[in-house]
Protein backbone atom coordinates (compact mmCIF):
# COMPACT_ATOMS: atom_id res chain seq x y z
CA UNK A 1 0.00 0.00 0.00
CA UNK A 2 1.28 3.43 -0.94
CA UNK A 3 0.71 6.50 1.24
CA UNK A 4 0.43 10.04 -0.15
CA UNK A 5 0.54 12.86 2.41
CA UNK A 6 -0.66 16.29 1.29
CA UNK A 7 -1.09 19.60 3.14
CA UNK A 8 -4.80 20.26 2.75
CA UNK A 9 -7.65 17.79 3.40
CA UNK A 10 -9.53 19.55 0.58
CA UNK A 11 -7.25 17.89 -2.00
CA UNK A 12 -7.92 14.33 -0.86
CA UNK A 13 -11.25 13.84 -2.63
CA UNK A 14 -9.80 14.88 -6.00
CA UNK A 15 -6.58 12.88 -5.51
CA UNK A 16 -8.50 9.76 -4.49
CA UNK A 17 -10.31 9.82 -7.83
CA UNK A 18 -7.00 10.20 -9.64
CA UNK A 19 -4.98 7.57 -7.74
CA UNK A 20 -7.60 4.90 -7.05
CA UNK A 21 -8.00 2.33 -4.24
CA UNK A 22 -4.35 1.26 -4.02
CA UNK A 23 -3.40 4.45 -2.25
CA UNK A 24 -3.90 5.76 1.28
CA UNK A 25 -4.32 9.53 1.44
CA UNK A 26 -3.71 11.67 4.52
CA UNK A 27 -3.28 15.41 5.18
CA UNK A 28 -0.86 17.26 7.46
CA UNK A 29 -3.37 20.14 7.65
CA UNK A 30 -0.59 22.66 7.07
CA UNK A 31 2.34 22.83 9.50
CA UNK A 32 2.44 20.09 12.15
CA UNK A 33 5.29 21.65 14.15
CA UNK A 34 6.47 25.01 15.40
CA UNK A 35 9.52 26.41 17.15
CA UNK A 36 9.55 25.46 20.81
CA UNK A 37 8.89 28.07 23.51
CA UNK A 38 12.08 27.54 25.46
CA UNK A 39 15.63 28.83 25.68
CA UNK A 40 16.67 32.48 25.43
CA UNK A 41 13.51 34.60 25.61
CA UNK A 42 11.55 31.43 24.72
CA UNK A 43 12.60 31.69 21.07
CA UNK A 44 13.02 27.94 20.61
CA UNK A 45 16.46 28.37 19.05
CA UNK A 46 19.95 29.38 20.15
CA UNK A 47 22.52 31.55 18.38
CA UNK A 48 26.02 30.52 19.41
CA UNK A 49 29.35 30.50 17.55
CA UNK A 50 27.65 31.40 14.24
CA UNK A 51 25.49 28.30 14.57
CA UNK A 52 21.72 28.14 14.96
CA UNK A 53 20.29 25.28 17.03
CA UNK A 54 16.53 24.93 16.55
CA UNK A 55 14.03 22.93 18.59
CA UNK A 56 10.60 22.02 17.25
CA UNK A 57 7.47 20.78 19.01
CA UNK A 58 4.04 19.67 17.74
CA UNK A 59 1.86 22.65 16.83
CA UNK A 60 -0.69 22.50 19.65
CA UNK A 61 -3.19 19.70 20.27
CA UNK A 62 -4.12 19.52 16.58
CA UNK A 63 -0.48 19.01 15.59
CA UNK A 64 -0.15 16.15 18.08
CA UNK A 65 -3.32 14.49 16.79
CA UNK A 66 -2.24 14.78 13.14
CA UNK A 67 1.23 13.39 13.83
CA UNK A 68 -0.24 10.44 15.77
CA UNK A 69 -2.57 9.67 12.87
CA UNK A 70 0.22 9.96 10.32
CA UNK A 71 2.53 7.66 12.32
CA UNK A 72 -0.18 4.99 12.24
CA UNK A 73 -0.61 5.43 8.49
CA UNK A 74 3.15 5.19 7.90
CA UNK A 75 3.24 1.83 9.73
CA UNK A 76 0.69 0.42 7.26
CA UNK A 77 2.44 1.82 4.15
CA UNK A 78 5.07 0.21 1.96
CA UNK A 79 5.98 3.53 0.33
CA UNK A 80 5.50 7.10 1.54
CA UNK A 81 5.10 10.06 -0.82
CA UNK A 82 5.21 13.63 0.48
CA UNK A 83 3.18 15.92 -1.78
CA UNK A 84 3.26 19.25 0.07
CA UNK A 85 2.77 22.49 -1.89
CA UNK A 86 5.67 23.45 -4.21
CA UNK A 87 6.90 26.46 -2.25
CA UNK A 88 9.14 27.37 0.68
CA UNK A 89 6.56 26.54 3.35
CA UNK A 90 5.52 23.30 1.65
CA UNK A 91 9.13 22.09 1.46
CA UNK A 92 9.61 22.82 5.16
CA UNK A 93 6.42 20.94 6.06
CA UNK A 94 7.75 17.90 4.17
CA UNK A 95 11.09 18.16 5.99
CA UNK A 96 9.39 18.38 9.39
CA UNK A 97 7.33 15.29 8.57
CA UNK A 98 10.48 13.36 7.66
CA UNK A 99 11.91 14.33 11.08
CA UNK A 100 8.75 13.80 13.13
CA UNK A 101 7.71 10.53 11.46
CA UNK A 102 11.34 9.30 11.36
CA UNK A 103 11.08 8.40 7.71
CA UNK A 104 14.07 6.48 6.43
CA UNK A 105 12.68 6.17 2.91
CA UNK A 106 10.27 8.56 1.27
CA UNK A 107 9.55 10.21 -2.08
CA UNK A 108 9.11 13.98 -2.44
CA UNK A 109 6.72 14.85 -5.27
CA UNK A 110 5.41 18.21 -6.46
CA UNK A 111 2.86 19.41 -8.99
CA UNK A 112 1.33 22.79 -9.74
CA UNK A 113 -2.05 21.49 -10.85
CA UNK A 114 -4.16 18.65 -9.50
CA UNK A 115 -4.99 16.80 -12.69
CA UNK A 116 -4.46 13.13 -13.50
CA UNK A 117 -1.58 13.79 -15.91
CA UNK A 118 0.24 16.20 -13.58
CA UNK A 119 -0.11 14.02 -10.48
CA UNK A 120 0.88 10.80 -12.27
CA UNK A 121 3.88 12.54 -13.84
CA UNK A 122 4.98 13.85 -10.41
CA UNK A 123 4.79 10.36 -8.86
CA UNK A 124 6.90 8.94 -11.68
CA UNK A 125 9.56 11.63 -11.13
CA UNK A 126 10.16 11.99 -7.37
CA UNK A 127 13.00 14.17 -6.15
CA UNK A 128 15.02 14.80 -3.02
CA UNK A 129 14.10 17.47 -0.50
CA UNK A 130 15.25 20.92 -1.58
CA UNK A 131 17.55 21.80 1.35
CA UNK A 132 18.19 25.47 0.39
CA UNK A 133 14.41 26.01 0.20
CA UNK A 134 14.00 24.45 3.66
CA UNK A 135 16.83 26.58 5.03
CA UNK A 136 15.17 29.73 3.66
CA UNK A 137 11.96 28.80 5.48
CA UNK A 138 13.85 28.09 8.70
CA UNK A 139 15.63 31.44 8.39
CA UNK A 140 12.31 33.20 7.76
CA UNK A 141 10.68 31.48 10.73
CA UNK A 142 13.56 32.29 13.12
CA UNK A 143 13.84 35.83 11.78
CA UNK A 144 10.13 36.53 12.26
CA UNK A 145 10.09 35.07 15.77
CA UNK A 146 13.23 36.99 16.72
CA UNK A 147 11.81 40.30 15.50
CA UNK A 148 8.37 39.63 16.97
CA UNK A 149 9.63 38.54 20.41
CA UNK A 150 12.20 41.33 20.68
CA UNK A 151 10.18 44.22 19.27
CA UNK A 152 6.71 43.47 20.63
CA UNK A 153 7.65 44.13 24.30
CA UNK A 154 8.85 47.60 23.30
CA UNK A 155 5.37 48.30 21.93
CA UNK A 156 3.59 46.90 25.00
CA UNK A 157 5.47 49.44 27.11
CA UNK A 158 5.10 52.43 24.78
CA UNK A 159 2.29 52.55 22.20
CA UNK A 160 0.19 49.76 23.69
CA UNK A 161 0.60 47.91 20.41
CA UNK A 162 0.07 44.16 20.43
CA UNK A 163 2.96 43.10 18.18
CA UNK A 164 5.60 44.19 15.72
CA UNK A 165 6.94 42.20 12.80
CA UNK A 166 9.41 42.20 9.95
CA UNK A 167 6.77 42.46 7.18
CA UNK A 168 3.83 43.57 9.32
CA UNK A 169 5.45 46.79 10.60
CA UNK A 170 6.70 47.90 7.17
CA UNK A 171 3.23 47.32 5.72
CA UNK A 172 1.56 49.24 8.55
CA UNK A 173 3.96 52.12 7.84
CA UNK A 174 2.69 52.35 4.25
CA UNK A 175 -0.89 52.74 5.50
CA UNK A 176 0.07 55.30 8.15
CA UNK A 177 2.24 57.38 5.80
CA UNK A 178 -0.65 57.60 3.35
CA UNK A 179 -2.89 58.77 6.23
CA UNK A 180 -0.37 61.48 7.15
CA UNK A 181 -0.39 62.65 3.53
CA UNK A 182 -4.19 62.84 3.70
CA UNK A 183 -4.14 64.79 6.97
CA UNK A 184 -1.59 67.26 5.59
CA UNK A 185 -3.53 67.74 2.35
CA UNK A 186 -5.06 71.17 1.81
CA UNK A 187 -7.92 71.04 -0.72
CA UNK A 188 -8.82 73.86 -3.07
CA UNK A 189 -11.79 74.50 -5.32
CA UNK A 190 -11.64 74.44 -9.10
CA UNK A 191 -14.14 74.61 -11.95
CA UNK A 192 -14.64 72.58 -15.14
CA UNK A 193 -16.66 73.65 -18.18
CA UNK A 194 -18.15 71.31 -20.77
CA UNK A 195 -19.47 72.52 -24.12
CA UNK A 196 -22.18 70.60 -25.97
CA UNK A 197 -22.76 71.21 -29.69
CA UNK A 198 -25.84 70.71 -31.83
CA UNK A 199 -24.33 67.77 -33.74
CA UNK A 200 -23.76 65.80 -30.49
CA UNK A 201 -20.09 66.69 -30.06
CA UNK A 202 -19.00 67.43 -26.48
CA UNK A 203 -15.72 69.15 -25.58
CA UNK A 204 -14.03 70.19 -22.34
CA UNK A 205 -12.45 73.58 -21.79
CA UNK A 206 -8.68 73.07 -21.90
CA UNK A 207 -7.00 75.39 -19.38
CA UNK A 208 -3.57 75.64 -21.01
CA UNK A 209 -1.64 78.80 -21.75
CA UNK A 210 -0.74 78.87 -25.44
CA UNK A 211 1.59 75.96 -26.15
CA UNK A 212 2.15 75.28 -22.47
CA UNK A 213 1.71 71.54 -21.94
CA UNK A 214 1.27 71.93 -18.17
CA UNK A 215 -2.43 72.31 -17.44
CA UNK A 216 -3.64 74.67 -14.77
CA UNK A 217 -7.09 74.80 -13.24
CA UNK A 218 -9.87 77.39 -13.24
CA UNK A 219 -9.50 78.56 -9.63
CA UNK A 220 -12.44 80.97 -9.21
CA UNK A 221 -16.09 81.44 -10.14
CA UNK A 222 -15.20 84.80 -11.72
CA UNK A 223 -12.66 83.16 -14.05
CA UNK A 224 -15.21 80.48 -14.99
CA UNK A 225 -17.81 83.17 -15.74
CA UNK A 226 -15.38 85.06 -18.01
CA UNK A 227 -14.67 81.88 -19.98
CA UNK A 228 -18.40 81.18 -20.30
CA UNK A 229 -18.99 84.68 -21.60
CA UNK A 230 -16.28 84.33 -24.27
CA UNK A 231 -17.58 80.89 -25.26
CA UNK A 232 -21.14 82.17 -25.68
CA UNK A 233 -20.21 85.30 -27.64
CA UNK A 234 -17.76 83.78 -30.14
CA UNK A 235 -18.01 81.07 -32.83
CA UNK A 236 -16.45 77.67 -32.03
CA UNK A 237 -14.18 76.77 -34.92
CA UNK A 238 -12.50 73.39 -35.45
CA UNK A 239 -8.77 74.16 -35.59
CA UNK A 240 -7.27 70.68 -35.61
CA UNK A 241 -8.27 67.03 -36.01
CA UNK A 242 -5.96 64.20 -34.94
CA UNK A 243 -6.62 60.57 -35.78
CA UNK A 244 -4.16 57.90 -34.76
CA UNK A 245 -4.14 54.19 -34.19
CA UNK A 246 -3.41 52.88 -30.70
CA UNK A 247 -2.14 49.32 -30.26
CA UNK A 248 -2.91 47.74 -26.89
CA UNK A 249 -0.90 44.64 -25.97
CA UNK A 250 -2.69 41.70 -24.31
CA UNK A 251 -2.43 41.57 -20.51
CA UNK A 252 -0.20 39.04 -18.78
CA UNK A 253 -1.92 36.10 -17.07
CA UNK A 254 -2.61 36.50 -13.37
CA UNK A 255 -0.11 36.29 -10.56
CA UNK A 256 -1.17 36.31 -6.90
CA UNK A 257 -1.24 40.07 -6.42
CA UNK A 258 -2.94 40.90 -9.74
CA UNK A 259 -5.58 38.20 -9.12
CA UNK A 260 -6.35 39.67 -5.71
CA UNK A 261 -6.46 43.18 -7.15
CA UNK A 262 -8.85 42.24 -9.95
CA UNK A 263 -11.03 40.08 -7.68
CA UNK A 264 -11.40 43.12 -5.44
CA UNK A 265 -12.32 45.46 -8.29
CA UNK A 266 -14.54 43.15 -10.36
CA UNK A 267 -15.95 40.73 -7.79
CA UNK A 268 -15.71 42.76 -4.54
CA UNK A 269 -13.74 39.90 -2.95
CA UNK A 270 -11.26 40.57 -0.16
CA UNK A 271 -7.76 39.16 -0.71
CA UNK A 272 -8.42 36.51 1.95
CA UNK A 273 -11.67 35.47 0.28
CA UNK A 274 -10.05 35.46 -3.14
CA UNK A 275 -7.32 33.09 -1.95
CA UNK A 276 -9.85 30.86 -0.22
CA UNK A 277 -11.90 30.45 -3.40
CA UNK A 278 -8.76 30.03 -5.51
CA UNK A 279 -7.61 27.29 -3.12
CA UNK A 280 -10.92 25.48 -3.68
CA UNK A 281 -10.48 25.69 -7.46
CA UNK A 282 -6.89 24.47 -7.17
CA UNK A 283 -7.72 21.55 -4.86
CA UNK A 284 -10.50 20.38 -7.10
CA UNK A 285 -14.22 20.62 -7.76
CA UNK A 286 -15.99 17.70 -9.40
CA UNK A 287 -12.95 15.46 -9.10
CA UNK A 288 -10.47 17.71 -10.91
CA UNK A 289 -8.28 20.68 -10.06
CA UNK A 290 -9.45 23.60 -12.20
CA UNK A 291 -6.56 26.07 -11.85
CA UNK A 292 -2.81 25.94 -11.26
CA UNK A 293 -1.15 26.86 -7.95
CA UNK A 294 -2.34 30.28 -6.88
CA UNK A 295 0.71 31.57 -4.96
CA UNK A 296 3.08 32.80 -7.64
CA UNK A 297 4.80 35.95 -8.85
CA UNK A 298 5.79 34.63 -12.29
CA UNK A 299 3.84 35.52 -15.45
CA UNK A 300 5.25 32.66 -17.53
CA UNK A 301 3.01 29.90 -18.89
CA UNK A 302 3.91 26.29 -19.60
CA UNK A 303 4.55 25.43 -23.27
CA UNK A 304 1.78 22.81 -22.99
CA UNK A 305 -0.81 25.38 -21.96
CA UNK A 306 0.28 27.84 -24.65
CA UNK A 307 -0.07 25.08 -27.24
CA UNK A 308 -3.51 24.06 -25.92
CA UNK A 309 -4.71 27.66 -25.75
CA UNK A 310 -3.63 28.35 -29.32
CA UNK A 311 -5.35 25.16 -30.47
CA UNK A 312 -8.56 26.27 -28.70
CA UNK A 313 -8.35 29.73 -30.26
CA UNK A 314 -7.70 28.25 -33.71
CA UNK A 315 -10.92 26.29 -33.41
CA UNK A 316 -13.13 28.81 -31.61
CA UNK A 317 -11.76 32.30 -32.23
CA UNK A 318 -9.13 32.23 -35.01
CA UNK A 319 -9.30 35.97 -35.80
CA UNK A 320 -8.22 36.85 -32.27
CA UNK A 321 -5.26 34.46 -31.96
CA UNK A 322 -1.81 36.05 -31.96
CA UNK A 323 0.45 35.19 -34.90
CA UNK A 324 3.01 34.00 -32.40
CA UNK A 325 2.63 33.29 -28.69
CA UNK A 326 3.18 36.51 -26.67
CA UNK A 327 6.16 36.51 -24.31
CA UNK A 328 5.69 38.03 -20.87
CA UNK A 329 8.66 39.01 -18.73
CA UNK A 330 8.67 38.03 -15.08
CA UNK A 331 10.12 40.64 -12.71
CA UNK A 332 13.81 40.18 -11.97
CA UNK A 333 13.17 39.78 -8.22
CA UNK A 334 10.31 37.30 -8.65
CA UNK A 335 10.83 33.86 -7.20
CA UNK A 336 9.62 32.33 -10.46
CA UNK A 337 9.25 28.79 -9.12
CA UNK A 338 5.76 28.40 -10.60
CA UNK A 339 3.98 29.49 -13.72
CA UNK A 340 1.18 32.05 -13.76
CA UNK A 341 -2.34 31.26 -12.51
CA UNK A 342 -4.29 29.65 -15.32
CA UNK A 343 -6.99 27.03 -15.98
CA UNK A 344 -5.70 23.45 -16.02
CA UNK A 345 -7.86 22.71 -19.07
CA UNK A 346 -8.53 25.57 -21.47
CA UNK A 347 -11.31 23.61 -23.15
CA UNK A 348 -13.34 23.81 -19.93
CA UNK A 349 -14.95 27.17 -20.62
CA UNK A 350 -16.50 29.24 -17.83
CA UNK A 351 -20.04 28.46 -19.03
CA UNK A 352 -19.29 24.72 -18.98
CA UNK A 353 -17.64 24.89 -15.55
CA UNK A 354 -20.45 26.94 -14.00
CA UNK A 355 -22.80 23.93 -13.69
CA UNK A 356 -20.69 22.36 -10.92
CA UNK A 357 -19.32 25.51 -9.25
CA UNK A 358 -20.90 27.82 -6.70
CA UNK A 359 -21.32 31.50 -7.56
CA UNK A 360 -17.98 32.69 -6.14
CA UNK A 361 -16.04 29.81 -7.68
CA UNK A 362 -17.67 30.35 -11.08
CA UNK A 363 -16.95 34.09 -11.03
CA UNK A 364 -13.29 33.64 -10.10
CA UNK A 365 -12.78 30.79 -12.56
CA UNK A 366 -14.29 32.92 -15.35
CA UNK A 367 -11.88 35.73 -14.56
CA UNK A 368 -8.82 33.41 -14.51
CA UNK A 369 -9.88 31.62 -17.72
CA UNK A 370 -10.62 34.83 -19.63
CA UNK A 371 -7.36 36.49 -18.56
CA UNK A 372 -5.26 33.43 -19.52
CA UNK A 373 -6.92 33.10 -22.94
CA UNK A 374 -6.67 36.85 -23.56
CA UNK A 375 -2.93 36.66 -22.89
CA UNK A 376 -2.55 34.48 -26.01
CA UNK A 377 -4.45 36.83 -28.33
CA UNK A 378 -3.48 39.59 -30.74
CA UNK A 379 -3.09 43.17 -29.54
CA UNK A 380 -6.24 45.29 -29.78
CA UNK A 381 -6.29 48.06 -32.38
CA UNK A 382 -8.07 51.27 -31.38
CA UNK A 383 -8.77 54.41 -33.37
CA UNK A 384 -8.10 57.46 -31.18
CA UNK A 385 -9.56 60.83 -32.17
CA UNK A 386 -8.94 64.33 -30.84
CA UNK A 387 -10.77 67.41 -32.08
CA UNK A 388 -9.53 70.85 -31.03
CA UNK A 389 -11.83 73.89 -31.23
CA UNK A 390 -11.20 77.53 -30.46
CA UNK A 391 -13.68 80.22 -29.46
CA UNK A 392 -11.63 83.41 -29.52
CA UNK A 393 -8.92 82.86 -26.84
CA UNK A 394 -10.56 79.77 -25.32
CA UNK A 395 -9.57 76.24 -26.28
CA UNK A 396 -11.82 73.17 -26.21
CA UNK A 397 -10.90 69.49 -26.62
CA UNK A 398 -13.11 66.55 -27.63
CA UNK A 399 -11.70 63.01 -27.39
CA UNK A 400 -13.05 59.78 -28.79
CA UNK A 401 -12.08 56.19 -29.47
CA UNK A 402 -13.41 53.13 -31.21
CA UNK A 403 -12.24 49.57 -31.64
CA UNK A 404 -10.83 48.71 -35.07
CA UNK A 405 -9.82 45.14 -34.23
CA UNK A 406 -10.81 43.46 -30.97
CA UNK A 407 -7.92 41.07 -30.50
CA UNK A 408 -7.65 40.21 -26.80
CA UNK A 409 -10.58 42.55 -25.96
CA UNK A 410 -12.96 39.78 -26.99
CA UNK A 411 -11.98 37.99 -23.78
CA UNK A 412 -10.66 40.73 -21.48
CA UNK A 413 -12.25 44.19 -21.68
CA UNK A 414 -9.85 46.63 -20.02
CA UNK A 415 -10.58 49.82 -21.96
CA UNK A 416 -12.89 52.71 -21.25
CA UNK A 417 -16.24 52.87 -23.00
CA UNK A 418 -16.00 53.78 -26.67
CA UNK A 419 -16.90 57.35 -27.61
CA UNK A 420 -17.26 57.85 -31.35
CA UNK A 421 -16.98 61.49 -32.38
CA UNK A 422 -19.22 62.94 -35.11
CA UNK A 423 -17.58 63.77 -38.45
CA UNK A 424 -16.39 67.40 -38.66
CA UNK A 425 -13.94 69.29 -40.85
CA UNK A 426 -11.09 71.65 -40.00
CA UNK A 427 -12.18 75.34 -40.11
CA UNK A 428 -15.85 74.33 -39.74
CA UNK A 429 -17.91 76.20 -37.17
CA UNK A 430 -19.81 74.12 -34.61
CA UNK A 431 -23.04 75.54 -33.25
CA UNK A 432 -22.99 75.71 -29.46
CA UNK A 433 -25.97 74.07 -27.75
CA UNK A 434 -25.02 74.71 -24.13
CA UNK A 435 -22.36 75.00 -21.45
CA UNK A 436 -22.17 73.13 -18.14
CA UNK A 437 -19.94 74.55 -15.40
CA UNK A 438 -19.15 72.42 -12.34
CA UNK A 439 -17.44 73.42 -9.12
CA UNK A 440 -15.15 70.69 -7.76
CA UNK A 441 -12.54 70.29 -5.04
CA UNK A 442 -9.15 68.61 -5.22
CA UNK A 443 -9.07 65.34 -3.30
CA UNK A 444 -6.43 63.96 -0.94
CA UNK A 445 -4.58 60.82 -2.02
CA UNK A 446 -6.94 57.88 -1.51
CA UNK A 447 -6.48 55.28 1.18
CA UNK A 448 -5.37 51.88 -0.01
CA UNK A 449 -7.87 49.12 -0.56
CA UNK A 450 -6.65 45.74 0.66
CA UNK A 451 -5.84 44.70 -2.90
CA UNK A 452 -4.07 48.00 -3.71
CA UNK A 453 -1.94 47.64 -0.58
CA UNK A 454 -0.96 44.11 -1.62
CA UNK A 455 -0.09 45.40 -5.10
CA UNK A 456 2.17 48.01 -3.49
CA UNK A 457 3.76 45.39 -1.20
CA UNK A 458 4.63 43.32 -4.26
CA UNK A 459 6.02 46.33 -6.13
CA UNK A 460 8.23 47.31 -3.18
CA UNK A 461 9.34 43.74 -2.42
CA UNK A 462 7.71 43.50 1.02
CA UNK A 463 6.65 39.91 1.69
CA UNK A 464 5.96 37.24 -0.89
CA UNK A 465 2.82 35.82 -2.58
CA UNK A 466 2.25 33.34 0.24
CA UNK A 467 2.23 36.10 2.89
CA UNK A 468 0.51 39.10 1.25
CA UNK A 469 -3.08 38.38 2.32
CA UNK A 470 -2.13 37.04 5.77
CA UNK A 471 -0.07 40.17 6.54
CA UNK A 472 -3.05 42.43 5.83
CA UNK A 473 -5.28 40.11 7.87
CA UNK A 474 -2.84 40.39 10.81
CA UNK A 475 -2.97 44.20 10.72
CA UNK A 476 -6.75 44.01 11.01
CA UNK A 477 -6.57 41.36 13.74
CA UNK A 478 -4.15 43.51 15.79
CA UNK A 479 -6.60 46.42 15.39
CA UNK A 480 -3.93 48.54 13.71
CA UNK A 481 -6.17 49.12 10.69
CA UNK A 482 -9.88 48.88 9.93
CA UNK A 483 -11.97 48.84 6.79
CA UNK A 484 -13.83 52.06 6.02
CA UNK A 485 -15.74 52.18 2.74
CA UNK A 486 -13.68 49.29 1.33
CA UNK A 487 -10.39 51.06 2.18
CA UNK A 488 -7.86 50.53 4.97
CA UNK A 489 -7.79 53.28 7.57
CA UNK A 490 -5.23 53.18 10.40
CA UNK A 491 -6.65 53.20 13.90
CA UNK A 492 -5.32 55.48 16.63
CA UNK A 493 -3.42 52.45 17.95
CA UNK A 494 -1.97 51.79 14.52
CA UNK A 495 -0.81 55.39 14.08
CA UNK A 496 0.71 55.49 17.58
CA UNK A 497 2.49 52.15 17.03
CA UNK A 498 3.92 53.34 13.73
CA UNK A 499 5.07 56.61 15.35
CA UNK A 500 6.92 54.65 18.03
CA UNK A 501 8.57 52.33 15.52
CA UNK A 502 9.46 55.20 13.19
CA UNK A 503 11.19 56.99 16.06
CA UNK A 504 12.80 54.04 17.84
CA UNK A 505 13.39 51.45 15.09
CA UNK A 506 13.28 53.37 11.79
CA UNK A 507 14.86 50.54 9.77
CA UNK A 508 12.05 48.17 10.71
CA UNK A 509 9.48 50.35 8.93
CA UNK A 510 11.79 51.19 6.02
CA UNK A 511 10.42 49.31 3.00
CA UNK A 512 13.89 49.11 1.38
CA UNK A 513 15.34 47.52 4.50
CA UNK A 514 12.51 44.97 4.62
CA UNK A 515 12.84 44.24 0.90
CA UNK A 516 16.57 43.59 1.35
CA UNK A 517 15.75 40.96 3.97
CA UNK A 518 13.35 39.28 1.53
CA UNK A 519 16.11 39.28 -1.08
CA UNK A 520 18.46 37.63 1.42
CA UNK A 521 15.88 34.89 2.04
CA UNK A 522 15.58 34.37 -1.71
CA UNK A 523 19.36 34.03 -1.95
CA UNK A 524 19.29 31.42 0.79
CA UNK A 525 16.61 29.53 -1.18
CA UNK A 526 18.91 29.64 -4.20
CA UNK A 527 21.77 28.13 -2.17
CA UNK A 528 23.87 31.31 -2.41
CA UNK A 529 23.85 32.35 1.27
CA UNK A 530 24.35 30.30 4.45
CA UNK A 531 21.15 30.72 6.46
CA UNK A 532 22.82 30.39 9.88
CA UNK A 533 25.51 32.95 9.09
CA UNK A 534 22.89 35.35 7.72
CA UNK A 535 20.71 35.11 10.82
CA UNK A 536 23.63 35.32 13.23
CA UNK A 537 25.14 38.35 11.48
CA UNK A 538 21.77 40.11 11.19
CA UNK A 539 21.06 39.61 14.88
CA UNK A 540 24.51 40.60 16.19
CA UNK A 541 25.32 43.18 13.52
CA UNK A 542 22.00 45.01 13.47
CA UNK A 543 19.14 43.90 15.70
CA UNK A 544 20.72 43.89 19.16
CA UNK A 545 22.34 47.32 18.77
CA UNK A 546 19.14 48.71 17.22
CA UNK A 547 17.11 47.36 20.17
CA UNK A 548 19.54 48.91 22.64
CA UNK A 549 19.14 52.32 21.00
CA UNK A 550 15.36 51.89 20.86
CA UNK A 551 15.19 51.17 24.61
CA UNK A 552 17.19 54.33 25.30
CA UNK A 553 14.90 56.40 23.08
CA UNK A 554 11.77 54.94 24.68
CA UNK A 555 13.35 54.87 28.17
CA UNK A 556 12.58 51.21 28.62
CA UNK A 557 14.90 48.91 30.57
CA UNK A 558 16.08 45.66 28.97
Amino acid sequence: MKLLIVESPGKIKTLRKILGPDWMLEASVGHTTELAHDGFKKLGFDLRDRTITTRYIPRGPRGKQVLTKLRQAVKRADEVYLAMDPDREGEAIAWHLVEQLRLKKFQRVTYTQITASAVQAAIKAPRKLDLPLIEAQRARQCLDKLVGYEVSPLLWNSSGGKSGGRVQSATLHLVCERERERLAFKPHDYWTIKATYVNGLTAMYDPRDGNDETPHQIRSADEAAKIEKIAKENPHVVTNIEDREDRRLPPAPFITSSLQQMASVKLKMSPQKCMQVAQELYEGVGGKGLITYMRTDAVTLSPEFVQDARAWLTKNSPKEMADRAPNFKTRADAQGAHEAIRPTDVSLTPSQAASHLNGEQAALYRMIWERAVASQCKPARLAKSKITLHAATTKWIARGSRVIEEGYLKFWRNIEDEVELPKVEVKSTQKLKGLKTEKKATQPPPRYSEAKLIQLMEKLGIGRPSTFASTVATLKLREYVKLEKQALAPTALGMKTDEVLKRALPDLVDVKFTAEMETSLDRIAEGKVNWQHFLFDWNSGYLQSALSKARQILRISA
